[in-house]
């Protein structure tokens, strides 16, 4: 058993079996969603949220270990290691641990306390320690002398007490005590830099604010340590001094003699001078990896359900990218995203042609059999919806507001170039919101997600973390939805399952030399598809229409033979094994159980016949904003209005009402109960009923409340 799944299991609250066969499985090679999807006997059901945890607390335990090793070997190189310090790192269950104990062995710059021990001061520091001398200043003259530059008696005793000082700052249960004490007892206080007032107005609500630093929220710690990074603030992070003091000196004084007064002068410059500036930058650290795990948890979950927002799928779309002096961008397209036609109109100011706009979009809807109307929610976006309202068209049509957050970047990008070179980025904008409209999930994937607006604080938290999380977070949505091999875009594809980058342009490639997919088989003729790749990408790749049925739903290949085998035991063809329900309910699966096998895959097969290749996503519904809204001034306390979710945070969420700036329902506002996480009330394009409380309007600040609202 892996050494580590013990303590991960523990964490996680997982058998260690489990994580020890999700540890094997990724160590060759499986990825998340394969394990979550095709694995489950192998590491009981644990689904894919554990199985990141897994994977990320396993990491750490690598990193761990690997700096166990270069301890050990500096140990080794300095001739300072014996046994029972190797048993002592090894057995370390924390970086900080091996830290501690490697610290009073850590090669050092010229300290305090190391000139002081070149001058001869550690046999007097060491009689200090131990408090076996009562006249300090006799023993300490001793040490006077013109040949190691001691000039007077206190030059002498101020120098052993540094030699002490270090001493108490290097000790383990020192520093586990106080390390204790600061994630228990620290305050964080925040104050305002002189002269800092205006332009830190921003950072006003922390210019006089203290508060425990355990309790402190992610956005909260995130907003004041940017404001300190800015030169707003000044940040101050710890615990009392005294109680400090008063635990070592309970400790570490034995008598009470000259020495012990020594000694606890030495204690309290070691603890304000060593110990807690080394322990607040440990707790610095500690606050904001914990505010950015935090911080990047909502990003990803809001990025998770933009992602898996329902799409309209299978209609033919007109898109605008909304403008006033450049006009609104208007493109045509087929029912798989294809850009048919472009155009322009200018119905808002300058220009005000809204007559002939209004004939040149009814033209279009009937020229291209327009389905709906995808507009983008940007600049003119809630006028340009107004005027559509106005267009009195000769067929049903559907006009969506649609969020164009990051349209911008995907339309300037190298993707966007290569799509659609020959056009400019206006029409590159307004292609991706009517694509957006189509299936938000093949979009989105094209965009860097940083790019797509959702979260808090995301340029503050480590970015590394950050885009590892997301592109997770983009990974499992992409293969929980299932990609169709024949029509996906190279990003698309990039995220399946055992592809990337390198592989997706190979089938891209070949696809385009030798035609569609005919079945999941052939995909091992692509360059470079092996049986690991294969194996770990056929599942989420969907065929519709090819020779096979269960190549268009998520069984696995390596259990087609099951399926035959059920079929073939029933008398039935694999296509009416998939048509009868009644027929599927009466299998007794405890007789197709095999080694590789197991009733928990069995079950998932019957539940994938049931319903093969449907798409996981919600069903698409409409949206109204309220008519007589279109602009802040518009809105008054007391009104209670249909708005779209369109951000979560771990304060509260914002929610689009129709005017150019998003309302927010703090976190307090969003029940009647009380309300720890938004995340646990609401989602990411949530249709939502709220009540507006107050409206700034010189600050652009909308407050909404949804307590006491009934929602529709």
């Amino acid at each position: 058993m892996n050494p580590f799944a013990l303590q991960i299991a523990t964490e996680i609250n997982v058998a260690d079996w489990q994580v020890s066969n999700a540890i094997e499985l990724i160590e060759n090679g499986a990825t998340v969603p394969f394990i979550a999807r095709y694995r489950k006997e192998k590491t009981g059901e644990l689904i894919d949220i554990e199985l990141l945890e897994i994977q990320k607390l396993y990491n750490k335990h690598l990193l761990l270990e690997e700096r166990k090793k270069v301890v050990l070997k500096s140990l080794g190189d300095q001739g300072l290691i014996t046994n029972e310090l190797i048993e002592h790192i090894k057995g370390a269950a924390t970086m900080n641990e091996v830290e501690d104990i490697y610290l009073p062995f850590k090669p050092k710059r010229l300290t305090r306390a190391v000139k002081a021990r070149n001058k001869g001061l550690e046999p007097l520091a060491k009689m200090i320690m131990s408090e076996t001398i009562n006249n300090v200043a006799e023993v300490a003259q001793r040490y006077v002398s013109a040949k190691t530059d001691v000039k007077d008696i206190e030059e002498a005793l101020s120098g052993a007490r540094d030699i002490i000082a270090e001493w108490i700052s290097e000790n383990q249960w020192v520093r586990q005590k106080l390390r204790s004490l600061f994630e228990r007892d620290s305050t964080l206080i925040s104050k305002q830099v002189k002269g800092k007032e205006v332009e830190g107005e921003k950072f006003s609500a922390w210019f006089d604010w203290q508060e425990s630093a355990k309790k402190a929220p992610s956005h909260r710690i995130l907003a004041m340590f940017r404001g300190e990074k800015e030169g707003i603030l000044k940040l101050k992070i710890e615990p009392d001094h005294m109680t400090a003091i008063e635990m070592l000196n309970s400790r570490m004084l034995k008598t009470n003699n000259e020495s012990s007064e020594q000694k606890e002068i030495a204690i309290i410059d070691s603890v304000k001078r060593l110990l807690f500036p080394s322990l607040e930058t440990e707790i610095r650290a500690n606050l904001k990896e914990k505010a950015d795990e935090a911080s990047i948890k909502v990003f990803s979950d809001n990025l998770q359900q933009l992602l898996l927002a329902p799409p309209m799928s299978q209609k033919r779309v007109l898109a605008i990218d909304p403008g006033f002096r450049t006009g609104c961008k208007i493109v045509c397209l087929d029912k798989s995203g294809k850009l048919l036609h472009n155009d322009t109109i200018y119905p808002h100011p300058p220009q005000r042609e809204t007559t002939m706009a209004i004939k040149k979009i009814n033209n279009l809807v009937d020229s291209y059999n327009i389905e709906a109307i995808a507009i983008g929610n940007g600049t003119a976006g809630r006028e340009t919806e107004l005027l559509i309202e106005r267009v009195k068209f000769n067929r049903d049509v559907i006009a969506v507001s649609v969020n164009e957050d990051g349209a911008s970047v995907y339309s300037a990008s190298a993707t966007a170039r290569e799509e659609f070179h020959e056009y400019d980025v206006t029409v590159r904008g307004a292609v991706s919101i009517g694509r957006r409209l189509l299936d938000p999930l093949a979009e989105l994937v094209k965009i860097e997600p940083r790019s797509i607006g959702v979260g808090q604080y995301q340029h503050d938290v480590n970015q590394k973390l950050l885009k590892q999380s997301l592109q997770s977070t983009v990974e499992l949505c992409v293969n929980k939805v299932g990609v169709d091999l024949n029509t996906a875009s190279k990003e698309l594809l990039t995220h399946v399952s055992g592809l990337g980058p390198k592989l997706a342009v190979q089938i891209i490639e070949y696809r385009n030399q030798n035609g569609n997919f005919n079945n999941r088989e052939e995909l091992k003729k692509v360059n470079g598809v092996g049986d690991k790749a294969f194996q770990q990408a056929a599942g989420f790749l969907r065929i519709k229409n090819g020779d096979n049925v269960l190549d268009s739903t998520a069984v696995h290949p390596e259990h087609y033979y099951t399926v035959k085998h059920i079929a073939k035991k029933r008398g039935v063809t694999l296509n009416e094994l998939i048509g009868d329900k009644q027929l599927r309910s009466t299998i007794k699966l405890n007789e197709f159980v095999t080694d590789d096998t197991g009733l928990m895959t069995l079950h998932d097969i019957l539940n994938e016949l049931e319903k093969p290749g449907r798409d996981p996503r919600k069903k698409f519904t409409t949206f109204k904003f309220d008519s007589n809204i279109k602009q802040i001034t518009d809105l008054r306390a007391g009104m209670i209005l249909p708005g779209i979710v369109t951000n979560i945070t771990a304060f509260g969420a914002f929610v689009d009402l129709g005017v150019h700036e998003s309302a927010l329902v703090h976190k307090s506002q969003i029940a009647n109960e009380f309300v720890s996480n938004p995340a646990d009330h609401l989602r990411i394009n949530q249709h939502v009923t709220v009540k507006v409380l107050e409206v700034d309007t010189e600050r652009k600040r909308i407050g909404l409340t949804m307590k006491d609202v009934e929602q529709v």
